[in-house]
């Protein structure tokens, strides 16, 4: 019988406006530890945390809203994903060198397989996507439950 993917284990955490960035970095690595990708996917673990950084913060900074972080597991990727009530669709931009920001995005398109925008009704959702490297997949499968065919 063929694989799916349709298996996934998620978290999901809302950040405040006026929470800081460290907290969603934290709950975030706390998952990944839990996982075991601290110790079998140490520089993914770096990538995903670099993004939610920036993801939360542009959520904060840009739109000026409370951010609903996401981070779900299929059999293939690790997807973290940030809603705000900003409708307005983030890109990636060319550096300003005379700018203190405005590399946030530049950042998450260095770092993540994929990403991308999605308008919703109530605002946007941006979402970044890891390939889960071996090490990690293995370890992923190891703590799963057992699937049911």
């Amino acid at each position: 019988m063929e694989r799916s993917s349709l298996r996934a284990v998620g978290w999901a955490r809302t950040l405040p406006l006026n929470s800081e960035v460290k907290t969603a970095r934290d709950w975030a690595r706390d998952h990944l530890e839990a996982r075991g990708w601290t110790a079998a996917a140490p520089q993914t673990v770096d990538a995903v945390l670099l993004a939610v950084s920036e993801l939360v913060t542009n959520a904060h900074r840009h739109a000026h809203s409370s951010a609903q972080l996401v981070m779900t597991c299929d059999d293939r990727c690790l997807h973290v994903s940030v809603h705000d009530r900003s409708g307005v669709l983030p890109v990636a931009r060319e550096a300003d060198s005379e700018s203190l920001g405005g590399r946030g995005m530049l950042l998450v398109d260095a770092v993540a397989d994929t990403w991308e925008a999605h308008a919703c009704p109530h605002g946007k959702s941006v979402s970044a996507c890891f390939r889960i490297p071996d090490a990690a997949a293995h370890e992923a499968d190891a703590s799963a439950p057992p699937r049911h065919q």
